[in-house]
This record gives structure tokens, C-alpha cells and sequence, in this order.
């Protein structure tokens, strides 16, 4: 469903996503009103008067294309904070993202097209940009036979699909973990002056998506508490001694989003890694490799000369083998950053450094494009580096000293779990960690009939669809869990509501069926089954004939 009382979700952002827009935007958004001011057409195949305002760029594409604005805000927040950006290449094999949307590789052509746009307008123009990405969008929803567009959660798996991941995990991670709660959280953005650029109001909406939820990262980084642990295979031992001494922390930025950053940094056909990833508002900071491990974040051999002469001992030696990196969300060129971000780095270079006795300086916190300036530029010129040292020097100023860490530490994530688990059909009553619901807009949230767990129910009319409602639950350890489950009870229900269980890999395990005229309001047994590890799931289905009604109210698994 789509909506719902809303609730701030406990996993997701928790603050609105503020930052000051610098003028690179703006200067475009202003070049393409110029082109318009002498009656020209300015973007070809666009022959109306341009919007003069990111918003209503926005809203005309949304409008045009038929993809809901705020999904078209949530993405472009999520790619890029609506900054137009001209991206370059952190790692290798990755296409450099462009515009508002960030569009990358192949897809900037097949989006002009689409939008019937040139790709250079598409690249360095913001209306045609986000045109572009409307099109392509769109076009994806009309390949999937999409009915109903207004249905948030329905476009999940287009959502999936514009990551551009390969792996399911991490698709299903920049579903649930970066566009829907953006939704969710909603954002704003300012320009130089304080007047805001565009809006993106709090939306209730969860995906209805056929990949589960991301297993949760139940584990703190084994050197920093306030991380997430997500251990990447690319790492080797460091050099013994000196040579392999922790001594500097590299600042990266990801020229993308969080999730793709660390989806790929943890795959091992990447060859790449870094110790930590910190997400576009610092809300969330994940740890990929021990920090007395050697990540694969810089393919530079160290040279003094570009860093102020500092530590010329180690010239000619890979910079990996003494360094720490942290990557960012967000890219080398962008106007501004984040608050949170650089609250939440500054304070996490604190940690690094106290625990290594690594000063807290500028010849020892370094940007990747200062000790590799042949191809890298990160973190770019508007990092706010005299802020950014001072905050680190003030977190190590407020902190009380800590043990020093176990080396090599291997953690193993123990999932906090209950035993028994009520999974709502309103995701405002369930813990996203362990619970989640997933319904098309055919369904029809009410309270009319009392009975029902939590604040309401949801009931489908039958039809030749099965168009199920999908009742998530993550189990840390494959076993036999029985099902129970709830419904209010009424003359025109069905005698035989199909409850379906599914493993974590998306297999059949039975069905059971539900006579909904009678024994409502109170939990009944529907049947035991073996699920697996990870995320499973009971489907409720309206498929039948007649007008009889489903009820999906709430099941418990125990």
C-alpha cells in the first residue's frame, strides 16, 4: 500500500536531508531559461516554455511521463542531492555518473532517445536530464505492464532496476534501504541564499517488491561501534613493521550512492575495498574491512613531494600498506555536502585516529586526488576541510580514551530477533529488522469491521490475479515455525482465503486455507513449515471467482 499513518521508520533517516546547494545548478538551471528568453525551443522535442524552477522541472517530467513525482524526487535525492554533477571514476569498470539523476554509461543514450533529447543536452543540461531519466522510467513501468502508476510501492522493481546492481542483495539494499525511506523521510535543498530549490514532502510508502528485504546488518564494525558490519573479501594482511604501521586516513568520495559504493567494495570480483563507507546524511556508516587489515582504496605508490613533504621514508611503498580510507557517498564535484556526512566522517576520523595515534592534520587526513592527482580529484574542491579537522579534533576533545582493539577481530553477527513475530499488514506497527508488508493499491486499507490487530485491515476483492499481500519475516536460523494468522470475520468473506509460505529463496513450502466467515478476531493456527534462513514469507492471495472478499490483516510466526 501506499499509504499509511505515517511513522518515521526506526532503520531509515531520521532527520530531514539539509544542505546548501551551491551555484553549479543553479548556473545551469539559469543557462537553460536563457536559451528559452529569445523563444526558442531550448531542449529539442521541447517546445513549451521552459520551467523556471528545479521543482517545476520535476513536476513537468513526472506529469509528462506519467512516473509520480515524488519517486522522481526520492531518486534523483538518493543519486545525487538534485545537484547536477559531472562525475568521474572512483573505481575501475564504473561509467561516470551525470546530471541531477546521475546517469551513467549506456543509459544516457537510451534515456535521450527515449525522451527524444541529444545525449550532451542530456548530460549537461537539468531539464533534459531529468526528462531523460522520467522517459526511462516510464518506459520500464510500461515493459513490467505497470496498471496503476499512482501505486508507490508498485514500482519497486523499476526502482530495483535503475540501481544498475548485479546482485539481488544489493538491489533489494537501494530499495528499502535508500529509495523508499527517502520517500519516507522526505528532503529539502537550499540555494546560496536560503530559499529553497525543491521539496520532497514525507510520503508513507513501502515497496511491493519480488526480491525480500536485505538480510539486516546486526553487527557493529569490529573497530568502530557506531558502524555497520559488512565484510568485503578484498583485503590482504599489511607489511610487518613500520612499513605497515597505520599512519594516514585517505578521504574518497564514492562518485555515486551508498548502497551501490558498498555493494561494490564488498564484491569480490571488484578488487576493490575500503575500511569504511559513510552515507550521504551520516546517518548510517558501514565497515567493510579490520582497519589492522590492508584495503584496496588507492592504486597510488606514495610520494612526499605531493604532500607537503611529509614521511619521504615511505616513497615508492603502495599507499594501501599505511593507510585507512573512507569512502563517501556523493561525488568529487558537488557543491556542498551534507551536514551529517561530515559531522558523522569528522567523528568517525576521531575514532581512527585515537585508536592509531594518528595526528589529526593536513598532511595526515588526505584527499585520494592528493596523493594520486594523475586521475583522481576526490573528495573535490568544496570539501570543507578546515571544518571538517576541526570537528575531528572537537569529537577527540569531548571522547574519553578507549582500550586499544583486539587485532584481526572476527565478529559474528547475532541477530536480535524474538522468538515470536507479528508481522502487521500497516508497516507503521512492524520492526523493519525482522518485519515487513508488501501490498499492490487493489487492496483496500479499512477499520470498518472490529477484530483486526494493530490500527486496521486490508481486504481484495477476488479476482482472476493472485496480487497477493506479502507478510515478510527474517528468521536468523533455518527451523520449523508455525503460522498463525488473523482476520475479522463477516457474511462476505471467503470460505477458502489462500495463505501461501515461501523459504527465503523464493520456494513453495504448502498453502493453507482460512474459512474468513467465522473464528475472527483472534489468532488461529494455520500450519507449521521449514523456512530457511533469511527473509521468508506468507503471500495472502484474492485470486477466485464471485465477489467474495480477502482479508490480510496479520499472521504471527512462532
Amino acid at each position: 500500500m501506499s499509504t499509511a499513518p505515517r511513522r518515521p521508520h526506526h532503520r531509515t533517516i531520521t532527520v530531514a536531508h539539509v544542505a546548501v546547494l551551491g551555484t553549479s545548478l543553479l548556473a545551469a538551471c539559469d543557462e537553460a531559461r536563457d536559451t528559452r528568453d529569445d523563444g526558442g525551443a531550448g531542449i529539442s522535442g521541447v517546445d513549451d516554455v521552459a520551467p523556471r524552477t528545479l521543482e517545476e522541472m520535476f513536476a513537468e517530467a513526472a506529469d509528462d511521463y506519467d512516473v509520480p513525482m515524488p519517486l522522481l524526487l526520492a531518486i534523483g535525492h538518493v543519486e545525487t542531492r538534485w545537484q547536477m554533477i559531472a562525475g568521474s571514476d572512483e573505481f575501475e569498470h564504473g561509467a561516470p555518473a551525470v546530471g541531477v539523476m546521475g546517469l551513467r554509461g549506456d543509459r544516457i543514450a537510451e534515456a535521450a532517445a527515449l525522451a527524444g533529447l541529444d545525449p550532451a543536452e542530456v548530460a549537461a543540461d537539468p531539464h533534459a536530464n531529468i526528462r531523460a531519466a522520467a522517459a526511462w522510467l516510464a518506459d520500464r513501468a510500461d515493459a513490467a505492464g505497470m496498471e496503476d502508476r499512482t501505486d508507490l510501492g508498485a514500482w519497486a522493481d523499476v526502482v530495483a532496476e535503475w540501481s544498475g546492481l548485479s546482485q539481488d542483495w544489493a538491489r533489494a539494499a537501494y530499495v528499502y534501504v535508500e529509495v523508499y525511506p527517502r520517500l519516507r523521510e522526505g528532503a529539502v535543498e537550499y540555494d546560496a541564499e536560503g530559499e529553497v530549490i525543491a521539496e520532497l514532502e514525507p510520503t508513507e510508502a513501502y515497496p511491493n517488491f519480488t526480491v525480500p528485504p536485505p538480510e539486516p546488518a546486526l553487527a557493529a564494525g569490529p573497530d568502530y561501534e557506531l558502524s555497520v558490519w559488512r565484510p568485503s573479501p578484498n583485503t590482504s594482511s599489511r607489511p610487518a613493521g613500520n612499513a605497515g604501521k597505520r599512519a594516514m586516513i585517505i578521504i574518497h568520495t564514492c562518485e555515486g550512492n551508498y548502497v551501490g559504493c558498498y555493494s561494490w567494495l564488498a564484491n569480490a570480483q571488484s578488487g576493490v575495498s575500503a575500511h569504511y563507507v559513510v552515507n550521504s546524511t551520516g546517518t548510517e556508516i558501514s565497515q567493510l574491512v579490520p582497519e589492522s587489515k590492508k584495503g584496496w582504496h588507492i592504486s597510488a605508490k606514495y610520494n612526499c613531494a605531493l604532500n607537503d613533504d611529509h614521511d619521504c621514508g615511505r616513497n615508492g611503498a603502495s599507499s594501501n600498506n599505511f593507510t585507512i580510507g573512507i569512502e563517501h557517498a556523493g561525488f568529487g564535484d558537488q557543491a556542498s555536502w551534507d551536514d551529517g556526512l561530515i559531522d558523522a566522517s569528522a567523528r568517525l576520523v576521531c575514532n581512527i585516529a585515537r585508536d592509531n595515534g594518528i595526528p589529526i592534520d593536513d598532511v595526515h587526513i588526505v584527499g585520494h586526488g592528493r596523493l594520486q592527482p594523475n586521475n583522481r580529484t576526490d573528495p573535490g574542491p568544496n570539501w570543507p576541510w578546515a571544518e571538517y579537522l576541526d570537528l575531528a579534533r572537537q569529537h577527540c576533545d569531548e571522547a574519553q580514551p578507549e582500550p586499544e582493539p583486539e587485532p584481526d577481530p572476527d565478529p559474528q553477527p547475532q541477530p536480535d530477533v524474538p522468538a515470536t513475530i507479528v508481522v502487521d499488514n500497516d508497516n507503521a506497527n512492524n520492526d523493519a529488522t525482522f518485519a515487513m508488508a508488501a501490498a499492490s493499491n487493489a487492496w483496500t486499507k479499512t477499520s470498518a469491521t472490529a477484530g483486526f490487530n494493530g490500527t486496521n485491515y486490508l481486504y481484495g476483492s477476488f479476482a482472476e490475479v493472485s496480487d497477493p499481500v506479502s507478510f515478510w519475516f527474517y528468521a536468523p536460523q533455518a527451523g520449523v515455525r508455525t503460522i498463525d494468522a488473523r482476520w475479522t470475520a463477516g457474511t462476505n468473506r471467503t470460505t477458502s482465503a489462500a495463505f501461501v509460505a515461501f523459504d527465503a529463496a523464493g520456494n513453495s513450502l504448502g498453502v493453507a486455507y482460512a474459512n474468513q466467515t467465522t473464528n475472527g478476531g483472534a489468532w488461529r493456527e494455520l500450519g507449521s513449515f521449514a523456512f530457511t534462513a533469511g527473509w521468508n514469507r506468507v503471500a495472502v492471495s484474492r485470486w477466485g471467482g464471485g465477489s467474495k472478499v480477502v482479508i490480510a490483516d496479520a499472521i504471527r510466526v512462532r
